[in-house]
């Protein structure tokens, strides 16, 4: 009989979006306040590096375990980490824009490519209907918010203003008619099962990423609607801190991770509208978020370096069928 195996989910590609947001962060804090600019470019290339062998393992499993790559796929709810693959490969131009322009160009048109089609295909198949509420969660914002912000931040980090200013509208947009789906399921629906509690990180991610990836986009004083959706994001942090003891009723694992780059976000817009001169409330806030930031990482990566050491990284595979009788 054969045994079941572990596969490295799809959401693992969280960790990348998290890594190269804390790496962000640090860049504009060198610019802003003369803090050493290796240590962003040595988070960058750890997130280099770590996409680099969860890119290998995604690709491994849809090779050797088809079967479970196909199931997750198709999951009601794990189908949308799925569009994290070609997000994070967007994110690789981020990291390499500096350093190597031809790779970055690579990757920020291979990621965009395979992040459209994804998700066009993900999300035009909710809409044909047939789907049970209870599986609305916030992961639903990957394919249609997330990726579309990913891809404007990529191409203003290129240069690639026009192309960014319109992913930018699609993930603007995208956000705008799914944030009252989202949180009409989760006040009128059945609580969130333990396991997917942390999904709720992701609900802080939408308005702070849509300031970064405006940003990137334009020149000049931050506009009054870019500060005030900052904001909002900052109320959501808010919320996810009241909901603390209610989410971590799941033990620290991987989904952790949603909280990430919503978190990092927060903090690179803050730096990012400071160095372009806004003043008072954000500029006062900044390291007070920046701070925050860097501690709620190390947590992540702390727990997830254990979890490594444990063997308890990977999730449990599906237990295998019972034989049938002869």
């Amino acid at each position: 009989m054969t045994q079941p195996v572990r596969t490295v989910p799809a959401g693992f590609f969280g960790m990348i979006l998290g890594l190269v947001g804390l790496g962000s962060s640090w860049r504009v804090a060198a610019r802003l306040w003369g803090l050493p600019p290796d240590i962003g470019e040595a988070i960058m290339a750890v997130a280099f590096v770590v996409w680099l062998i969860l890119t290998a393992a995604f690709w491994y499993k849809w090779i050797a375990h088809r079967a479970a790559a196909l199931e997750e796929i198709h999951h009601p709810i794990n189908c949308c980490f799925v569009g994290l693959a070609p997000s994070s490969t967007v994110l690789m131009a981020v990291v390499l824009a500096p350093h190597f322009h031809a790779l970055a160009m690579i990757a920020l048109i291979g990621g965009a490519i395979g992040q459209v089609a994804f998700g066009v295909w993900r999300f035009g198949g909710m809409l044909e209907g047939d789907r049970d509420v209870s599986t609305t969660t916030p992961v639903i914002y990957l394919p249609s918010v997330a990726g579309n912000f990913i891809i404007a931040i990529g191409a203003g980090t290129l240069g690639f203003t026009s192309w960014g200013i319109l992913f930018f509208g699609v993930g603007l947009f995208s956000w705008f008619a799914l944030e009252s789906i989202v949180v009409f399921r989760l006040l009128n629906v059945a609580s969130l099962a333990p396991p997917l509690r942390p999904t709720i990180g992701i609900q802080l991610a939408p308005p702070v990423v849509a300031v970064v990836a405006f940003l990137a986009n334009t020149q000049g004083h931050p506009e009054l609607l870019t500060q005030a959706a900052w904001g909002y994001g900052l109320v959501q942090l808010l919320l996810v801190l009241r909901l603390f003891f209610w989410i971590t009723k799941q033990p620290f694992a991987p989904s952790y991770w949603a909280f990430s780059f919503g978190i990092t976000a927060l903090s690179t817009g803050a730096l990012a509208m400071t160095e372009r001169g806004v003043t008072g409330a954000i500029a006062q806030m900044a390291p007070v978020v920046f701070v925050f930031t860097n501690v709620v990482m190390a947590v992540l990566i702390v727990g997830t370096l254990v979890r490594i050491a444990q063997g308890k990284l990977l999730p449990s595979p599906p237990p295998a069928p019972a034989a049938s009788p002869a």
